[in-house]
């Protein structure tokens, strides 16, 4: 199930190029284009999930896909031990920029601590 106006709908199709790190019949990974860290790279359901609040009880088994995922690209972009970020946006008021459900997994540099 797909968008057809959804920017990370048509990455996942093959439409847009990108810098592939991770495929399989549940999640595309991907380096995003403008990276905030050395290692960026977005996580993202093939299935069109606008965001949090779309997200369906018949649609858990990808959260976990997604958290498992995380661990092995940490571990095979060399961040895994000194730690990394995860961020996912909701909504206007969350920064949501993509309306398509996908996690960040940012990492490689100290970042700042977003509390001060």
């Amino acid at each position: 199930m797909s968008n057809s106006d959804c920017i990370f709908c048509k990455i996942v199709a093959g439409e847009i190029p990108i810098t592939k790190v991770y495929e399989d019949e549940t999640l595309t990974a991907f380096r995003d284009i403008n990276p905030v860290a050395p290692v960026h790279i977005l996580i993202v359901p093939n299935k069109h999930i606008a965001d949090n609040n779309d997200f369906q009880p018949e649609d858990e088994p990808i959260a976990g896909k997604m958290f498992s995922l995380v661990r092995k690209l940490a571990e095979s972009e060399g961040i895994a031990k000194d730690g990394f970020r995860l961020i996912m946006n909701t909504g206007p008021n969350g920064h949501q920029e993509a309306q398509h459900l996908h996690l960040h997994l940012i990492g490689g540099k100290p970042m700042a601590h977003p509390m001060g």
